[in-house]
């Protein structure tokens, strides 16, 4: 069994409840949306083929106890969840990446998801599968990237209209670099008070600024 990667790299977790920690990633090649923000697009590309052995012995040898599958999107590759269960199987915590457009239901329940949902900003919010909100489970986590006051407005209408059944602190508001000043988000969040809501930067492009890849 094999799938298409665009990259392999160690990094510190920049995204997530699991920010700042040292973690594995890979990320597998090919994208179903095209989101007007995208920071990755050179992961649309064709990738290297890898199979899930290799993978996971590469990822054994890196040392490190967290793994990441990320994408572009990858959930559109079928060994997916294959390769998620490898890794759990050679006992790490691994995470999977999603924009939220496909089925969830075909990874392991141990998989920690971090799935998108999408704001109108993002140019694919039409696409979003929510269905898949109701097959999260409360270690799972939803994000929400922010490009201006109407997807936070969005974001927060959802919120009241749906029950999303992870723990507290696991709904994360995020907003676009150089599009939406955090300071701004924050304000909106403490103003309305969403105090089940987390604030998220993407700590790696603080951490080295105008570098997108391999980070």
């Amino acid at each position: 069994m094999a799938l298409k990667v665009a990259e392999f790299f160690s990094s510190i977790q920049g995204e997530s409840t699991y920010m700042g920690l040292p973690c594995t990633f890979i990320r597998l090649a090919g994208c179903n949306l095209h989101c007007n923000y995208c920071d990755t697009l050179y992961a649309h590309k064709k990738g290297q083929v890898w199979h899930i052995e290799s993978l996971v012995d590469k990822v054994v040898s890196a040392g490190c106890p967290l793994v990441e599958i990320t994408g572009g999107e990858p959930l559109i590759q079928e060994e997916t969840p294959a390769l998620a269960l490898a890794l759990l199987q050679s006992g790490h915590r691994v995470l999977v990446e999603t924009n939220g457009s496909l089925d969830i239901d075909r990874l392991d329940r141990r998989c920690r998801i971090i799935m998108d949902v999408k704001c109108p900003g993002s140019g694919q919010s039409e696409l979003n599968n929510y269905a898949n909100l109701e097959l999260l489970k409360p270690h799972d986590q939803v994000k929400f990237v922010m490009t201006d006051r109407q997807d936070y407005v969005f974001a927060k209408r959802l919120l009241k209209k749906r029950t999303i059944k992870v723990e507290t602190g696991n709904i994360i508001f995020s907003p676009v670099h150089d599009r939406l000043a955090p300071s701004k988000l924050a304000g909106w969040i403490l103003e309305d008070g969403l105090f089940h809501v987390r604030l998220q930067l993407q700590l790696h492009k603080v951490i080295w600024p105008g570098i997108n890849k391999g980070v």
